[in-house]
């Protein structure tokens, strides 16, 4: 399955979200996406295994807890993916930025 394919799915997206704050337990993910999205423990964890199984997630247990992390490597692809579409828009960001230093430059100056 291709990573945007992966990420398409808008509580995968969330999940990536917490677990890129910090790690999680499992127990912490579901009762956040629970309260966002109303779904139960077990969509939870199919949606955490579907990460796992993708490499987008690793897991380690930590007693009886399953503690989450962010993984990288598949996050890389999409930045590869995105590297064709960059040069659209990293010249107006460019651009942007310099006019954001203009107007900083302006204000800085004494009016005459």
């Amino acid at each position: 399955m291709h990573a945007l394919d992966i990420l398409g799915d808008p509580v995968r997206r969330r999940i990536m979200e917490l677990l890129a704050e910090n790690t999680h337990s499992s127990g912490q993910v579901v009762e956040v996406i629970h309260a966002e999205f109303g779904i139960t423990q077990a969509a939870v964890s199919q949606h955490l295994r579907v990460l796992r199984e993708n490499g987008f997630a690793s897991v380690r247990p930590e007693g009886a807890k399953r503690i989450y992390a962010v993984e990288t490597g598949p996050l890389r692809q999409i930045d590869q993916w995105l590297d064709r579409f960059r040069s659209h828009w990293e010249p107006k960001l460019d651009a942007l930025a310099t006019e954001v230093a203009r107007g900083k430059r302006k204000r800085r100056l004494p009016k005459e």
